[in-house]
């Protein structure tokens, strides 16, 4: 029965229509070499296939995994500014309160000089229902203009688990 699911499901991602990211521009690339350090060889890899398959019209369908300290979440960063730069959301979900603390000022370190603001969703700020998700419509400004309405929020799993449905998301 579970391989038949997984068939039927991957049967109809084949035909389905993802959305097709543009290419980078130049504040893509002044976003990239405001990172402080160098990129590993695999965070470069990383960070090629991820934007390839953002600009794919197939639904993209990667996993990112690694040991800890081998910069997964700069290539998350990357792919979240992506997902906004196009006027999507982006959500992170991560398995801690602290590492959603983490992220949350990573986030907010990397973004903000682009005025895309950031949430957490945790214990730590009560911010935990879809109730209070919704308040987080954001709108982002780049040269003075208006660029639409974006959600970006950091979450522990387990606070996103509870029902919270964000639109028009990428998960990362």
């Amino acid at each position: 029965e579970m391989a038949e699911r997984l068939l039927a499901l991957y049967a109809d991602r084949s035909t389905a229509r993802g959305f097709l990211f543009s290419p980078d521009t130049e504040l893509h690339r002044e976003f990239d070499r405001f990172f402080a350090y160098e990129e590993t060889p695999d965070q470069i890899k990383a960070i090629g296939e991820i934007k390839k398959d953002m600009t794919s019209d197939k639904p993209m369908d990667r996993l990112l995994c690694g040991d800890v300290g081998y910069g997964k979440t700069e290539v998350a960063v990357r792919a979240a500014f992506k997902s906004v730069m196009n006027g999507k959301q982006a959500a992170v979900l991560v398995p801690t309160t602290i590492l959603a603390q983490q992220h949350f000022n990573t986030f907010t370190d990397r973004l903000g000089r682009y005025s895309v603001r950031v949430e957490s969703l945790s214990r730590f700020n009560g911010r935990t229902d879809e109730h209070d998700l919704a308040d987080l419509i954001l709108t982002q400004r780049i040269h003075g203009h208006r660029h639409g309405e974006i959600r970006l929020a950091r979450s522990r799993r387990a606070d996103a688990e509870r029902d919270v449905v964000l639109a028009n998301r990428l998960n990362v």
